[in-house]
């Protein structure tokens, strides 16, 4: 592994086989939206705003939101109908993602979690760049 300068991590999170209770719980978005920055290290800049949707395809309803975070945001957007989840976290500055990511799966009780984290910003000109190992592409 080679040391790469980046601005930092996007994790992404697709749960499948939730919890169809954990994703119509309004107020479980809103404690995880509202709890995940200081347990991860981050600054939350905003209350989280949460709805419920029920939209124009009726079995596409659940819970939205979004927190805005000083590195940058999270969002989670669930369909209680169809088990699903997807959640967005990204920030400006490195964090634990395997933390994160363990913390959203057991939330939510998904049995067949998708993870993916990409490191964002390799040439993002700034000053005081994070540097993470990453693994270069052969």
């Amino acid at each position: 592994m080679a040391a790469s300068t980046i601005f930092g991590p996007h994790l992404t999170l697709d749960l499948n086989e939730c919890s169809p209770e954990k994703l119509s719980n309004f107020d479980l978005v809103f404690d995880v939206l509202n709890t995940l920055p200081e347990k991860i290290g981050m600054t939350k800049i905003t209350q989280p705003y949460v709805f419920k949707y029920a939209g124009l395809v009726p079995e596409d309803k659940g819970v939205t939101g979004f927190v805005v975070i000083a590195e940058s945001h999270i969002s989670i957007h669930t369909f209680q109908e169809k088990n699903y989840a997807f959640i967005d976290l990204f920030s400006c500055k490195p964090f634990d993602t395997e933390r994160a990511q363990d913390y959203l799966i057991e939330a939510f009780e998904s049995k067949q979690p998708t993870v993916n984290v990409l490191m964002r910003g390799a040439d993002f000109p700034r000053e005081n760049q994070h540097v993470l190992e990453v693994k270069k592409a052969q």
